[in-house]
């Protein structure tokens, strides 16, 4: 999406071919904004390149990171490759990788081939890490310090490793095969008198990652001690990368989108909404809409096993969207909270069994609360529409069979999400739609077993 404020003085300076100004506005703009500037469907990827070669090869670098991935393609598409390889080399590690990731195996081959061989190498090294883990996620320029220097040494060469360093908050002590010992952060460094020896200062036990840990402990350990980075280890123990926290805000945000999308019935998009093609958004849709219809197809096999009952006693029928609906509703509920629970770290599938007693008892809770509502509704109801049925007894068939399903409803929200993390399934999928259907059909049973067991005079 554009930026609104700054998009048209964007195409007036492209119009103008004013390289001074466009050079100006690339340099004094943060570059988020310069790129949400120059995404838009009126400018060309041409006029994108001759507004950034406006700019500093550095200035590109960190402007192109900012465009969508999808517009990012385009534009390596649209230049030289030499010219991009350039690009590259100035990218950040992590960022350069995500995009190569994304590129078709020839044309990243083709680039690589002109990238120099110290990024070359470096490339080659995050690349072989697999997605959605610590190794795919962090990055290889962080600053390091020997622990047998002084703060004053230890400052010196933090100065010359600061420009090419992605963050000096925290700087990592390590020995001559890159064992982590220690991390010290910058103000530890400056408050410190500049005689003493780095391992008087470092932390000896710094909270670390493996490269191969799944993305989301990463992004769960730095908000859980509000960390800037974290180191990421290797099966040797030596230190290869960190993480830095602006990449686990991409992780988080990517995660919860995901998570969203299956709660609501819908496979994750990669694409934003406008910018997916309408036939995927389609099929992303409808599929799970028909997988989903096609369980709903169940409530009418139940309802017609229980056509006698409906048939004898009519008042039955007008209950059952308020039955089936009340587990539906504590279903989701239920689960949308322990998907989160999980998401956040909160529980596990170990930890089923405390589930389970907590949501029996939040169950009983809800549907007594639910129950006594529905046996006020089920009271008051015309003679004209209930028919023979004592009111008293149908009220109370109505409180039970809603007070059960709000009770099953909870259980099945709350245990599915956890079963289908132990199957290695995400538990996004077993959220709002999955349970509600699941739920709208047991409830079905539930609801007329209970009326045949009270109202049994009255089906013949």
């Amino acid at each position: 999406m554009s930026h609104p404020l700054f998009t048209p003085e964007a195409r007036l300076l492209l119009e103008k071919d004013d390289r001074a100004a466009m050079d100006v506005f690339c340099d004094t703009l943060h570059p988020a904004t310069v790129a949400e500037s120059l995404t838009d469907d009126a400018i060309s990827v041409e006029d994108v390149w001759r507004f950034l070669n406006a700019t500093t090869i550095a200035n590109q670098a960190a402007i192109f990171v900012y465009f969508p991935l999808e517009w990012q393609v385009q534009l390596v598409e649209g230049t030289g490759r030499p010219h991009m390889a350039r690009l590259i080399e100035q990218m950040s590690h992590d960022d350069r990788v995500d995009l190569l990731r994304r590129l078709e195996p020839k044309v990243a081959e083709s680039l690589l081939r002109l990238v120099d061989e110290a990024d070359r190498r470096d490339i080659a090294t995050l690349v072989k890490y697999p997605e959605n883990t610590a190794g795919a996620l962090m990055t290889t320029d962080y600053a390091w310090l020997p622990a047998n220097i002084t703060v004053d040494q230890a400052l010196d060469r933090l100065r010359l490793q600061a420009p090419d360093s992605e963050t000096i908050y925290y700087v990592y002590v390590v020995d001559e095969q890159r064992r982590l010992l220690g991390v010290v952060t910058l103000r530890e460094l400056i408050l410190a008198p500049r005689k003493a020896i780095v391992s008087e200062l470092m932390d000896k036990q710094p909270v670390t990652v493996k490269v191969n840990d799944d993305r989301e402990k990463v992004a769960q350990e730095i908000t859980r001690l509000d960390l800037l980075a974290i180191p990421v280890l290797d099966a040797e123990n030596r230190l290869v990368g960190i993480v830095t926290y602006d990449d686990v805000i991409d992780v988080v945000v990517s995660e919860a989108t995901e998570d969203v999308h299956r709660m609501g019935g819908v496979a994750p998009l990669e694409e934003s909404y406008l910018e997916t093609g309408f036939l995927k958004l389609w099929w992303k849709r409808a599929f799970w809409l028909s997988t989903l219809f096609g369980a709903e197809l169940l409530t009418f096999t139940a309802l017609a096993s229980f056509e006698d009952a409906i048939a004898a006693v009519v008042v039955l029928s007008l209950f059952v969207p308020l039955c089936i609906s009340t587990g539906g509703n504590s279903g989701s509920q239920a689960a949308t909270l322990i998907t989160r629970a999980m998401a956040l770290g909160q529980i596990g599938p170990g930890d089923w069994l405390r589930v389970l007693r907590h949501e029996i008892f939040m169950g009983l809770a809800l549907g007594i609360t639910l129950g006594v509502i529905g046996y006020g509704r089920a009271l008051i109801t015309p003679d004209s529409v209930r028919g023979p049925v004592d009111p008293y007894r149908l009220a109370f068939v109505i409180s039970l069979a809603v007070a059960s399903i709000c009770l099953w409803g909870t259980l099945v929200g709350s245990m599915l999400p956890l079963l289908f993390k132990r199957l290695g399934i995400d538990p996004g999928i077993a959220s709002s739609p999955f349970v509600a259907t699941f739920v709208d059909v047991t409830g079905i049973i539930i609801y007329f077993t209970i009326a045949k067991c009270f109202l049994s005079q009255h089906f013949g």
